[in-house]
């Protein structure tokens, strides 16, 4: 098509452009040479040929040039400057600036924002009226109200915010905060303090004191040691303040006896490595043949060294009561504390009895007791000659 079938309003359909501005100049519409036929345009077609437009070189088709402006615009709508090509390059657009009273004026149209800076501009203060009160808020009641930069609301609070600030949900995160410091500390990422005890480093650490734990236990662990009597005389006479509160008796009517001494044991102290110390010691001596307990003793708080042999001397009460002189258990410690000199052969027989002990350890939670026999021990006094 060609150019002059367009209309020559703009120049995008790419026709003549003449130097005419429709916005700054007037047109001028003074009459064509020919005159104006718009009915012999449209009826062309019905009318002879020697009138077309065609045939004399004018316009066909219906179209009529001279019903338009023969100039056409040679710039575009905003005089050929572009606004945005000329904006400083450091300059962003901001959505907020209209609102804000903040930022350049994007229209230049018409003298606008041209002489003005950009940026926030303060409203200058109105003097209040004669006779007005001045106080703090009779300028905003008079004035027109200063608009300042409110910043933009955040977003709507969460289901799972708001949860987060309750008891509950406070308890949760804490929990959830100990179960993933467990996995972290189970899968060896993480101590307890910390870089510090591991998993690994902590297996360790255990094993160290418990070992440490053990040793010092083997040390200081006092053992029950084991006890043994003299072979000679395990019965010592009793001397001092104890022999003088038993009285040595015995007697027929009624048939009892009563007399003092001191079993001479020796202590084994050798798988010991620390002293040791007895807290207590309790006896019972009991007659092997009637199975009637004939004496009673009683030890106190001793400490003995450790890896010896020590000697310790339990005191020992012994006192028995019988219906008759014809009782074996009289008769047998009788007849052996009797004066040697009623014997034709000169020797005593032996008594024999069986001693149990009590021992009250320090640094054990529990009494052990332990006993032992001992056959044809010899009498630790002499009754005198003409005694019962």
């Amino acid at each position: 098509m060609e150019y002059d079938r367009k209309s020559t309003v703009s120049s995008f359909y790419g026709g003549r452009r003449g130097s005419f501005d429709a916005q700054h100049q007037t047109p001028n519409y003074a009459p064509s040479g020919r005159p104006r036929d718009d009915a012999s345009s449209f009826y062309a077609d019905r009318q002879p040929r020697v009138s077309h437009d065609m045939l004399r070189g004018g316009q066909s088709a219906g179209y009529n040039a001279s019903s338009f402006f023969d100039a056409g615009r040679q710039e575009p709508l905003k005089g050929g400057r572009d606004e945005e090509e000329e904006a400083p390059e450091a300059q962003t657009w901001d959505v907020y600036a209209d609102f804000n009273n903040a930022g350049p004026r994007y229209s230049s149209a018409f003298g606008i924002g041209q002489h003005q800076e950009a940026g926030y501009h303060q409203l200058p203060p109105v003097p209040p009226p004669p006779g007005a009160k001045i106080d703090g808020d009779s300028d905003s009641a008079l004035a027109p109200v200063e608009l300042v930069t409110v910043p933009a609301l955040g977003p709507e609070w969460q289901k799972s915010e708001m949860m987060n600030m309750t008891k509950s949900g406070r308890r949760e995160i804490k929990s959830e905060k100990r179960q993933e410091k467990w996995k972290a500390w189970n899968r060896g990422e993480t101590g307890l303090c910390g870089s510090w005890f591991t998993k690994k480093a902590l297996i360790f650490f255990i094993f160290g004191l418990c070992a440490v734990i053990g040793t010092i236990i083997a040390i200081t662990l006092p053992r029950v040691p084991p006890l043994s009597f003299n072979s000679d005389t395990p019965l010592v006479a009793a001397t001092g303040d104890f022999n003088a509160s038993i009285p040595t008796e015995f007697s027929r009517a009624p048939a009892n006896f009563s007399f003092a001494a001191l079993a001479d044991i020796q202590v084994d102290t050798t798988g010991n490595f620390i002293p040791l110390t007895f807290n207590s010691i309790s006896a019972q001596v009991w007659d092997p043949t009637t199975n009637l307990q004939v004496g009673t003793g009683y030890f106190g708080k001793d400490t003995l060294p450790a890896k010896s042999y020590p000697k310790i001397q339990i005191p020992l009460n012994f006192s028995y009561v019988a219906s008759n002189d014809t009782d074996p258990t009289w008769n047998e410690w009788y007849n052996a504390c009797k004066n040697v000199g009623l014997y034709a052969n000169g020797t005593r027989p032996g008594v024999n009895f069986e001693l149990i002990l009590t021992m009250d350890i320090a640094g054990l939670p529990s009494t052990h007791a332990t006993s032992t026999q001992v056959n044809a021990a010899p009498c630790p006094f002499e009754l005198p000659i003409n005694s019962v």
